[in-house]
């Protein structure tokens, strides 16, 4: 077994880690050791090819896969069933290969490649811009290399937690996964609250996202808790006590009913639901 990486997927999240490797910041890996296998590659995965990645395709070069050590798996949750035996076959057993395919069990993913070994994980959509945080969790036969491998590997995204048990993987997606979209949806909200109150429409924009990102900073560079910095701010009898006033009783319910939600709905997508 060698030291070549092959990608399954070079789209926003496969191009995202593809960009981090080969960067001078990241330096994982060079682009000779990276084989890429994508109908179409755009992007971070052109780039990388334009470096000295192979473009594979599975149908007609499969004999490449018996010199990949680890495999990142980042297409689309419906297709691993269409590419894994093309690709699997081919693999050295103890291969490692890496999962970030939402709603994909770890059992699914060891039917599909028996004789390798297998890490799910689940990054965020900031990984993109290397301020994510992704969860792993592993099979009983991924070595201390291995996981120190997808560890490097994933660390260009951000932070990386490994989890004990793959129903943490479920709780991670409905937080973090899932999580970026509700903090994108508080920035609509805000900036729609600002515009109805007299911001105008061609500044409301930027009055919103600038106060999440900053409020963001403020989170990041602090070792304070959240709790804290919001008291902070907040005056009493002030502007900011008036507005929690109305936010704070609703809030922790709504945010509880929201990741409840999408707890469940990632334990169907894993059980095959309605995929």
């Amino acid at each position: 077994m060698s030291d070549d990486y092959l990608v399954v997927g070079a789209g926003r999240m496969g191009g995202a880690l593809i960009s981090g490797w080969l960067s001078a910041k990241g330096g994982a890996i060079s682009a000779q050791q990276l084989l890429i296998v994508e109908p179409k590659p755009q992007g971070a995965a052109k780039a990388a090819i334009e470096a000295g990645a192979r473009h594979i395709d599975p149908t007609k070069d499969a004999e490449a896969f018996s010199q990949v050590g680890t495999v990142l798996l980042a297409i689309k949750p419906q297709a691993v069933a269409d590419i894994a035996p093309v690709i699997a076959p081919h693999l050295p057993a103890g291969a490692l290969v890496i999962s970030i395919l939402a709603g994909t069990s770890i059992k699914e993913l060891s039917d599909l490649f028996p004789a390798q070994n297998i890490i799910r994980a689940m990054p965020n959509t900031p990984a993109a811009v290397g301020a994510g945080i992704t969860a792993f969790t592993c099979t009983e036969n991924v070595s201390a290399a291995q996981k120190r491998t997808a560890q490097k590997l994933l660390a260009v995204g951000g932070a990386v937690h490994e989890v004990e048990s793959e129903h943490l993987i479920d709780v991670v997606t409905a937080v973090s996964g899932s999580g970026p979209a509700y903090v994108f949806h508080m920035a609509e909200a805000l900036e729609a609250a600002a515009i109805k109150i007299g911001l105008p429409e061609e500044i409301a924009p930027q009055f919103a996202r600038q106060t999440i990102i900053g409020a963001a900073a403020l989170l990041e560079g602090s070792d304070r808790p959240a709790n804290e910095l919001r008291q902070a701010v907040t005056s009493p009898n002030g502007t900011t006590q008036a507005a929690l006033d109305i936010l704070m009783p609703n809030l922790p319910a709504l945010m509880r009913d929201t990741v409840k939600a999408a707890l469940t709905r990632a334990k169907e997508l894993a059980r095959g639901k309605g995929a």
